[in-house]
């Protein structure tokens, strides 16, 4: 007889099922990663800009909408489409935070956090601060 039996055909698909799970897997990984490296060079971008900001006015902004469009071409998100970047001031607007989560699975290896300034009296009012704590990257000046 010519033709497949019930069990290799079961097997054929649970082998495709695992090679394509793993493969779901390693995309998802890729794709957190991705939004990470994002969220690293908004930040970078922002501070500079931020820079720019105080250069030219003596006083950091009150909020990151205010370097729109002068120093930045529009007012970042994250990549997850829904959060803004943590940013606060102090009242003298003499200093700032700035800070965004980090998602990826490799948190504890993350050079990136090893290096922030995991800021938690940042000195902004209003109500505004954040705890710059891993896994936040968060910036001072």
């Amino acid at each position: 007889m010519n033709g497949f039996t019930l069990i290799e055909l079961l097997a054929v698909v649970a082998i495709i099922g695992l090679l394509s799970t793993m493969l779901m897997t390693s995309l998802n990984i890729a794709r957190s990663k991705a939004r990470d490296a994002r969220r690293l060079s908004d930040i970078h971008q922002m501070r500079l800009a931020l820079q720019l900001y105080y250069d030219s006015s003596g006083h950091y902004p009150a909020q990151l909408a205010d370097l729109v469009p002068t120093y930045i071409s529009a007012a970042p998100f994250d990549p997850d489409g829904i959060s803004e970047y943590q940013y606060c001031t102090n009242t003298k607007k003499s200093n700032y935070h700035l800070g965004t989560r980090i998602e990826g699975l490799e948190i504890i290896d993350s050079a990136a956090l090893l290096t922030d300034a995991d800021a938690e009296n940042d000195g902004c009012s209003g109500g505004n601060s954040f705890p710059g704590t891993d896994p936040v990257y968060d910036i001072v000046p």
